[in-house]
């Protein structure tokens, strides 16, 4: 991305807050009252976009004798990463409702819509607009209908989200933290790994961005996703799952997300009954970094740890959980299994035990490539990081 495009998503990221949050702070909401169905609005957004992108595909195909003139169907759409949305949930359908009209039922039914159409979003999607007043949905949606976001691309939209979650944070809305992983780092690990084919996995997927990255490059290998991959992930916080799955629909995609905490749980099962732990082609994460409050005794058994706990503390709590994840990663590869992750910088020169099982994870020959990556690529975290990868 180049510099004056960074420049300009950040003007609209900070109008566009300054504007939605200018709204809520002449509501009667609070801050967590207004996250959901703020990002729902976003993802409406979003999935007009796609929408009307596919279907202008759609038609110069016809037109040009490469698809024949039939009414459409739902795959037509799919097959383009979009959803064939039902009008009462197209975006400028809504913003065409007359005068008067209760915004608010208007919107609970064009989310209805889509779960009704589209089974993975089933219970998924924000209804709580009735808490607010129409007026205020009005210039919500007015809000998200500028000439950019109105051609706005997917990696735009993702940073949209990603923004509003880190606000709403910071307002108290939820726990802090990372749901969106920045989509130059997803790109390399991509590009490092080839995740075209078999079983993906994501044991900290936030938003999903792993596995929409992942369905970039295996269209542009001109294969079709859904026929050569099958998403597996999870998530410790029910809201970012309901985002993950948002965010997957609106790309035309699906995958198995689970809410787990994956410091203690291993919760997916292959199609055959499988574990997912040894089976896995590729595996693709951006954990929480140096958290020290697991619990060792919890863990110290888990066979997700071929080389031992990293080290614990007095309270037995396991003293930097990086090593965790990077032995979770290791473990959860097949023979011929590739990974890619985002990494403390801490933890390729940490000592004491997390030194012990660094050296055995080199011994296995599997270490492949490692990036460093500079600071403040994060809305969230100002810290270098690193990109490793096994092979």
């Amino acid at each position: 991305m180049s510099a004056n495009a960074f420049q300009n998503i950040a003007k609209i990221e900070d109008s566009l807050w300054e504007a939605a949050d200018q709204l809520r702070a002449n509501s009667k909401l609070t801050s967590s009252e207004y996250c959901m169905p703020v990002l729902g609005v976003i993802f409406l957004r979003h999935a007009t976009n796609r929408y009307q992108a596919a279907l202008t595909a759609i038609q110069a195909d016809q037109a040009a004798g490469k698809m024949p003139k039939r009414p459409l169907v739902k795959g037509d759409f799919i097959m383009r990463r979009a959803l064939m949305l039902p009008e009462v949930a197209r975006y400028d359908h809504l913003l065409k409702l007359p005068s008067g009209t209760n915004l608010g039922a208007a919107l609970v039914d064009a989310m209805n819509a889509i779960e009704a159409d589209f089974e993975p979003l089933a219970n998924q999607l924000p209804k709580d607009y009735d808490r607010f007043e129409s007026k205020l949905l009005e210039d919500l949606l007015r809000t998200f209908d500028s000439e950019a976001l109105r051609n706005a691309s997917g990696d735009v939209f993702g940073r949209i989200y990603e923004y509003f979650l880190m606000k709403f944070a910071m307002q108290g809305a939820q726990d802090n933290g990372e749901f969106f992983t920045p989509p130059s780092l997803v790109q390399t690990i991509v590009n490092v790994i080839e995740p075209d084919h078999g079983v993906v996995f994501d044991p900290a997927c936030g938003s999903a961005g792993m596995f929409v990255q992942s369905s970039h490059f295996i269209e542009h290998e001109g294969l079709d996703t859904m026929k050569r991959v099958t998403f597996y992930g999870q998530e410790k916080t029910a809201t970012t799952i309901r985002l993950a799955k948002m965010n997957l629909a609106v790309h035309g995609l699906e995958g198995d997300i689970r809410e787990a905490n994956s410091f203690y749980d291993d919760v997916h099962r292959l199609q055959d009954g499988r574990a997912l732990w040894g089976n896995c082609d590729f595996v693709m994460a951006n954990p929480p970094f140096n958290v020290d409050m697991v619990d060792a005794e919890r863990v110290k058994d888990d066979r997700r740890l071929p080389f031992g706990l990293p080290g614990v503390n007095k309270d037995k709590r396991v003293s930097n959980g990086n090593y965790l994840w990077i032995s979770y990663f290791h473990s959860y590869l097949s023979e011929k299994g590739r990974a890619g992750f985002v990494m403390s910088a801490q933890a390729s020169s940490a000592g004491h035990g997390e030194k012990e099982v660094r050296r055995k994870l080199v011994e296995t020959g599997d270490v492949d490539v490692m990036i460093a990556i500079r600071s403040n690529f994060f809305y969230t975290r100002a810290v270098p990081c690193e990109l490793w990868h096994f092979d």
